[in-house]
């Protein structure tokens, strides 16, 4: 087993344990829990079980056409698995979800080497293969499990097993996802996983490797917590024990809304 492929397989292997922890938050939610709000205050518990469904349908397609070699899926697609989920009663959506995730889960894990090395798939950015992939829908699958399992459990946290690979799409993703504001230049320490970086804030948001450099100021959390700031899900009463120095929390939680 190559080095890439034992990374494949660790990033499998966390994507198995998110849809466990899905299922397991699921079949725990009452009716009226799957009509309750979710954490993004826009969606209900239901709606973000149907992201979690046509998102699962999605990859489906992406991974198939790779796999395949095919033309990969279009816009239009898309549109049509999301229609199909917006049409379904909440009942349906958190039911549905269960299914339609185990079957995208199931497919990739049923690679062999030979086809994990040589697929690619046709991503939001870019080509690229199969630990790309399922980092990414990692990124997205473990975040929102959190949005709902938070709303049962308020100290709930991010699995474990997928923060250090988040983390890698969050360096890629900050620009997006990040503000402009006023300009800095933040020391990150990171733990479980260990990380430091430079959080480059002011017209154009940037995380990049701790050089020793100057900075404005401070901030130390556990890595699980940075990951939520930067995907708008770190406020005042879901965070763990923060030290900043020359840091306006508050100012750095409005850098990033959330999406």
């Amino acid at each position: 087993m190559t080095t890439s492929d034992a990374d494949a397989l660790r990033r499998i292997a966390a994507l198995r344990a998110s849809h466990d922890r899905l299922r397991s938050v699921v079949g725990s939610l009452t009716p009226e829990q799957v009509r309750s709000p979710g954490y993004p205050s826009e969606w209900t518990i239901a709606q973000v079980l149907s992201h979690l469904g046509s998102g699962a349908e999605i990859n489906e397609l992406v991974f198939d056409a790779g796999v395949a070699g095919t033309d990969p899926p279009k816009q239009e697609d898309f549109q049509a698995v999301w229609a199909v989920w917006d049409a379904k009663t909440p009942e349906m959506q958190a039911a549905d979800v269960l299914a339609a995730d185990a079957r995208l889960v199931e497919k990739i894990e049923a690679l062999g080497a030979e086809q994990r090395a040589a697929a690619t798939f046709q991503n939001w950015s870019g080509p690229t293969g199969i630990a790309g992939l399922v980092s990414s829908r990692l990124s997205e699958h473990a975040v929102h499990v959190w949005d709902v399992e938070v709303m049962l459990d308020p100290s709930a946290t991010v699995l474990p097993e997928a923060v250090g690979i988040i983390l890698e799409i969050a360096e890629q993703l900050i620009g997006f996802t990040g503000k402009p504001g006023r300009s800095g230049r933040i020391h990150v320490t990171l733990t479980d996983p260990d990380r430091e970086y430079a959080l480059v804030l002011g017209e154009k948001v940037a995380l990049e490797p701790w050089d020793s450099g100057q900075s404005t100021g401070a901030l130390a959390l556990p890595a699980e917590a940075f990951l939520r700031l930067v995907y708008g899900r770190l406020d005042p009463a879901h965070s763990p024990s923060v030290t900043a120095e020359n840091v306006d929390l508050d100012a750095l939680r409005s850098t990033f809304p959330g999406f």
